[in-house]
C-alpha cells in the first residue's frame, strides 16, 4: 500500500514577534541587516532571503520576555563583527548581546535581546 502525501501551497509561515516599541523595534531590525517593510502603522514583515517574520506592535512583557528566535548562520563570526559594531545596547537600551560561545549541545550562539526583551539566538553549528 502507498501512501500519498498532499502538500499544501504554502508560500509562508512566519511568527509574530510581539515590538513594545514599534518603531524602536522596526529599526533595530533595519540596523541588523534585515529588510523591513511597513504593511501599516503597527506591523511590518522582516525579511532576510527567504527567511522572516512579521514584526507587530503588541505590548506583552511576559509573552515578549519568554519569546525567542533562532537564526542558524554559517558565519557567526561575521554576524558578531557585525552585532558588536552597531552598539545595540547604547543605541537601543538593551541588554549587551552576548560574544559567541559554544554551547553543551554542539552550537556555537551569540545572544541578543531586542528591545522588547525577544531573546535571538544567531547559532552556527559547530566547525
Amino acid at each position: 500500500m502507498s501512501l500519498s502525501v498532499h502538500q499544501p501551497d504554502v508560500v509562508a509561515m512566519r511568527p509574530f514577534v510581539p515590538a513594545k516599541d514599534f518603531e524602536k523595534s522596526f529599526n533595530f531590525y533595519a540596523d541588523l541587516g534585515f529588510t523591513c517593510t511597513r504593511i501599516d502603522t503597527s506591523l511590518a514583515s522582516i525579511q532576510l532571503g527567504p527567511f522572516g517574520f512579521l514584526l507587530q506592535e503588541y505590548d506583552a512583557e511576559d509573552f515578549a520576555g519568554h519569546f525567542m528566535m533562532q537564526l542558524k548562520v554559517n558565519d557567526l563570526d561575521a554576524w558578531w563583527k557585525r552585532i558588536e559594531s552597531l552598539d545595540l545596547a547604547a543605541k537601543y537600551g538593551v541588554r549587551k548581546p552576548t560574544a559567541p560561545a559554544l554551547q553543551p549541545w554542539g552550537l556555537t550562539i551569540s545572544y541578543v535581546v531586542d528591545p522588547s526583551g525577544v531573546l535571538w539566538h544567531f547559532a552556527q553549528n559547530r566547525n
